[in-house]
């Protein structure tokens, strides 16, 4: 019988096998996990689930769907967090989750208190990194390096050093380095 845990991966997993983008989100999921581990070897079973569920559904919501500009899309994120915070929930609690422990992961998927709550905060490190490894490139090169630059700024100060850190270890592609040391200097 799978744990609590490994249950409620899968129940998001089901969630994520309707995706139209054919498994994106799954795989997404999966690199979440992999990133958290490697950098937060003692991650609780709230914020690993928050982690893994940071966009269950997404396709749900669409952004084309909110008004342009900043506020549009500071909305989208607002309702995107609280999708995937419910839907985090409703599997928590088919798998045996106390009602404290789907709260918590609940507020870590929403990111209340970021800066405050290290574990919001290692979920916010956790998917820059995520980004920076597995979707940067592709951004990038569908973005001008203005626009790139000023994407990494703001990405680099919602980060903690110790994000920095691992940020920096990563093995980029040359012109994306060079776009990220431009960012920071």
């Amino acid at each position: 019988m799978p744990s609590k845990l490994e249950m409620t991966l899968q129940l998001i997993d089901k969630a994520n096998a309707s995706d139209p983008k054919n498994g994106a989100e799954i795989l997404y999921s999966q690199r979440m996990l992999t990133t958290l581990h490697a950098f937060e070897v003692d991650a609780s079973e709230p914020l690993t689930l928050a982690c893994y569920a940071q966009h269950v559904c997404r396709w749900k919501l669409a952004r084309k769907d909110y008004p342009t500009g900043l506020n549009g899309y500071l909305t989208w994120r607002t309702e995107l967090a609280k999708l995937h915070a419910g839907i985090l929930a409703d599997a928590m609690r088919v798998s045996g989750y106390a009602d404290d422990d789907i709260e918590r992961a609940s507020n870590i998927i929403q990111k209340k208190r970021l800066k405050k709550d290290p574990d919001a905060q290692t979920l916010e490190d956790v998917s820059c990194l995520v980004f920076l490894s597995y979707y940067f490139d592709s951004f990038a090169s569908k973005h001008s390096d203005e626009k790139v630059i000023d994407i990494v700024q703001k990405t680099w100060a919602k980060m903690s050093d110790k994000a920095h850190q691992s940020a920096l270890s990563l093995d980029l592609p040359t012109h994306l380095q060079r776009l990220v040391e431009k960012a920071l200097s």
